[in-house]
């Protein structure tokens, strides 16, 4: 139990380093009570990571563990080019501070427990639940995604300024890789046969592949944007 909780904690935490739901909680912390925005994260993490874990759980029993090592190591690199990709906060999302009304807890937790749904870390919680003890998994990812926010919300009230974002993205993404190396290593090491072998390194070639173009069109579509306004100006 406690190398799933240590374990599921740093991932998670990494995970949400950069994320969208950082940037909602630096946002809430900085028009209401810090205590108020941490407590609703608390809880509606809880109940998000609650869900993942008992999806996983079951998933993993049914799954060998030399596939399941090869489904986490392939969703870890999923992560890292999903973090790689970078996250922003829309208007949208960012008006969200502005428009709560008497109940500051529950407009965050509503949030938050709906902004989690399908996201990287719940995807994350599900996949480390599926091959480590459930408990520590759940008690792990959740005290993890809370520390990182509770650390988006201390920057945001005590500098007024986001983190760096680009750096910790890189960072973050650098780890994805890393975790994702070494889970399909482990569960390549296993055995799983030659048809898996083969089927897993394809899978790692198709996925960075188009990935790196994706990253590459983004980035092209970025600069042309911001070379139109020069040369209307010009």
């Amino acid at each position: 139990m406690i190398t799933a909780l240590m374990v599921s904690f740093g991932v998670i935490f990494v995970a949400e380093l950069g994320d969208k739901s950082q940037l909602m909680a630096m946002t809430y912390a900085l028009r209401h009570p810090w205590w108020v925005v941490l407590s609703a994260i608390a809880v509606a993490t809880t109940a998000v990571h609650a869900v993942s874990v008992f999806f996983g759980h079951f998933l993993g029993l049914s799954i060998p563990a030399d596939l399941m090592a090869i489904v986490a190591g392939l969703a870890m690199l999923l992560f890292g080019l999903w973090t790689l990709r970078g996250d922003s906060l829309s208007d949208e999302e960012a008006g969200r501070a502005d428009r709560v009304g008497s109940s500051v807890f529950l407009a965050v937790m509503s949030s938050f427990f709906l902004a989690e749904l399908g996201d990287k870390t719940m995807l994350a919680t599900i996949t480390l639940s599926a091959d480590h003890d459930w408990l520590g998994v759940w008690i792990g990812s959740t005290i993890g995604m809370v520390a990182a926010d509770a650390l988006a919300i201390a920057i945001g009230v005590l500098l007024g300024k986001h983190l760096p974002e680009r750096a910790i993205t890189l960072g973050a993404a650098v780890l994805f890789f890393g975790f994702a190396a070494w889970l399909i290593s482990d569960g390549l090491l296993a055995g799983p046969g030659m048809l898996v072998t083969i089927a897993t390194v394809t899978a790692v070639v198709v996925i960075s592949g188009a990935g790196a173009a994706y990253l590459w069109h983004l980035r092209r579509r970025t600069a042309v944007r911001r070379a139109e306004p020069a040369e209307l100006n010009g």
